[in-house]
């Protein structure tokens, strides 16, 4: 059996504004990883605080905080077989302009601080503290679908 792993994606202020919500999950559904939870959301600022913690002190911090805010975001997670690397790469660098032509960042994005997309990081233990943060277990679907043997290799 294949192992998977979850990954949280939030599509933020500045793609909700824009339309965009819809392209990214389809991009991301489209690579071949399955949506095991979404929800439409007014950030609260605890939330936000405790999402960006580990930026608490840093310049822009506080902005970041009052961005996510600002609109209500998408927040999904993402179930698959290297589920983390593979959203990180379809999302692209941080900065669109750096990240390579076909990401959802360097095709839709311009700057660093409006780049439309949070992917949970490769570093261990991130990818389920955000799912964590964001959805309660109940909230999680647990399921497959008939193409996932078209995506998935069995071991």
């Amino acid at each position: 059996m294949v192992e998977l792993q979850r990954t949280l994606v939030l599509v933020k202020p500045d793609a909700m504004q824009r339309g965009l919500a819809g392209e990214i999950i389809s991009r991301l559904e489209r690579r071949g990883l399955r949506i095991v939870g979404m929800k439409l959301i007014a950030v609260p600022r605890a939330l936000a605080e405790e999402h960006y913690a580990e930026h608490k002190g840093k310049g822009f911090y506080s902005g970041l905080v009052e961005y996510i805010c600002s609109s209500p975001i998408l927040a999904a997670v993402f179930e698959g077989p290297s589920a983390v690397k593979a959203v990180r790469q379809t999302v692209g660098k941080t900065n669109p302009v750096e990240a390579m032509p076909g990401t959802i960042r360097a095709d839709l994005g311009l700057m660093t601080g409006r780049n439309l997309i949070h992917a949970s990081d490769e570093e261990p233990g991130s990818a389920p503290r955000e799912v964590a943060l964001w959805f309660k277990p109940e909230e999680l679907a647990g399921w497959s679908r008939e193409l996932d043997r078209w995506y998935f290799e069995e071991d």
